[in-house]
């Protein structure tokens, strides 16, 4: 749905994207991931048309963004961080506002409105978007850029000024909007990504250092180290007697490779010796320890 290659970008003597590349499938729930100043709201803005890159390629849907021509935009949906309205409306009116500017025919856009006002938990609103939360205020933007059923929604940090129900809310209307479109969103929030993306692309230094499918990441990334939990400090001490390539984590806890111990063997000293077992996991890398790892920092 994006292709992205080689991007450049320079404002003044400060290059913000040094040869950026980016493919997001078509209807993933796409994670955009790097820290604040990192080149995500540039990355988008050119991909919108609104800046011209100083080299590289942008297509949507097939076909090549060109910078002050934006008839890909056609296919595309904008959420910006910080979305604005006129304040005197109310979310239907401004709804059927953005459906009459576009040429939208009346019957449909009633219908548009009302779908969308559902789908983002705004049908029962009437008071005016000035009393909006921060919240409703992302709610109706999101519905706004889904109106003309966009083949590809983008959204810049749209959870990042959210309470955490505010942020739980935007996060399932991204997931339940997938079946209708492909949903590109970048965020510094790592547990949001976790909790909804199907693929993930880190950028660091104006450069994307790692992307794909999350699944895949994990997998490829995955040590084969567990954690073990006993009750008590002398169970946990037994178990490091016996076995010494385990490390402890605790007082009552090891860590330990699977290429060091043998997982099954150490059930059975623990099943053999009586020792109660509270916890025995495989440790999962996290997204942070990627980009830890990703960024070398």
């Amino acid at each position: 749905m994006l292709k992205i290659t080689d991007l450049h970008k320079r404002f003044g003597d400060k290059e913000v994207l040094k040869g950026l590349d980016l493919y997001v499938p078509e209807h993933s729930i796409f994670g955009f991931i790097g820290k604040n100043g990192a080149g995500k709201t540039t990355t988008m803005k050119t991909v919108l048309g609104l800046i011209r890159a100083n080299a590289g390629d942008i297509t949507v849907a097939g076909e090549s963004v060109v910078y002050g021509q934006t008839a890909t935009n056609r296919f595309i949906g904008y959420l910006p961080d910080v979305p604005e309205f006129y304040p005197f409306m109310n979310a239907r009116e401004y709804l059927l506002f953005c459906g009459e500017i576009t040429g939208m025919e009346k019957k449909e856009r009633e219908k548009r409105a009302d779908e969308l006002l559902e789908l983002v938990g705004l049908s029962g609103e009437r008071h005016r978007v000035k009393g909006f939360s921060r919240g409703m205020k992302q709610r109706l933007g999101i519905a706004q850029a889904l109106f003309n059923r966009p083949r590809l929604l983008i959204c810049d940090e749209p959870t990042s000024a959210l309470d955490p129900v505010g942020r739980k809310e935007i996060l399932d209307i991204l997931l339940a909007v997938r079946n209708q479109t492909t949903v590109l969103f970048s965020t510094h929030i790592l547990s949001d990504v976790e909790r909804i993306c199907t693929d993930i692309a880190f950028i660091d230094g104006g450069k994307t250092r790692m992307s794909g499918k999350l699944a895949d990441i994990r997998n490829s990334y995955r040590r084969d180290e567990y954690v073990f939990e006993t009750e008590t400090a002398q169970a946990a001490g037994k178990i490091a007697a016996a076995f010494c390539a385990a490390a402890r984590a605790g007082d009552t806890s090891l860590t330990f490779s699977e290429k060091d111990i043998n997982v099954y063997a150490l059930m059975r000293f623990a099943a053999d010796n009586e020792i109660p077992v509270v916890k025995l996991e495989r440790i999962e890398p996290t997204l942070e320890s990627l980009f830890m790892e990703v960024t070398g920092e």
